[in-house]
């Protein structure tokens, strides 16, 4: 499944690399057309995880949720200690929360010892979901993401050095 009903005649990002030349940015050429691919390969796994998840009721946001509070002994983390695992801006973490609230997959909680902070927990409707929606993405995408193996390998190592060079992560913290 791809994320156009009807592939395209061309490649765009090809042509646009070609227009890059001919305008005189040839030495950012090879740049742009990486980056462009990332994205647009971004989109189209996006939409594949998406529709996977659609029947559960589940975006992929919400999924990433539950399954981080489902791997903790607890099943519950601080608001901002999930926001950071998942590195998304509180903003957005109270919009999943929110959300998966309504559905009855978490719910906030006073911290025990810590008035000032909100933990978010799983339900029990949250536990049940998450290895179903793990096993139809396992099934559906993760086994089969449309690269070979060599190609995964390579291309997580080349993402995994692009993502510590910009800061995204430090091993020697942790």
């Amino acid at each position: 499944m791809t994320a156009t009903a009807k592939p395209l005649a061309q490649d765009p990002i090809a042509q646009a690399r070609r227009h890059w030349d001919e305008h005189g940015w040839g030495d950012a050429a090879d740049g742009m057309a990486a980056v462009t691919a990332v994205m647009r390969t971004s989109q189209i796994l996006f939409t594949r995880v998406e529709t996977v998840l659609k029947p559960f009721g589940l975006t992929f946001s919400r999924f990433e949720l539950l399954a981080l509070l489902s791997f903790t002994a607890s099943g519950a983390l601080p608001m901002a200690k999930a926001g950071a695992r998942l590195q998304v801006h509180p903003t957005s973490v109270t919009n999943t929360v929110d959300r998966l609230e309504q559905a009855g997959l978490a719910e906030r909680r006073s911290h025990p010892s810590d008035g000032r902070t909100v933990l978010v927990g799983i339900t029990p409707a949250g536990r049940e979901l998450v290895p179903l929606a793990a096993a139809a993405l396992n099934a559906e995408v993760f086994s089969r993401p449309g690269f070979g193996q060599q190609d995964l390998t390579d291309l997580t190592d080349i993402l995994t050095r692009f993502r510590r060079r910009a800061g995204d992560f430090d091993e020697s913290a942790g």
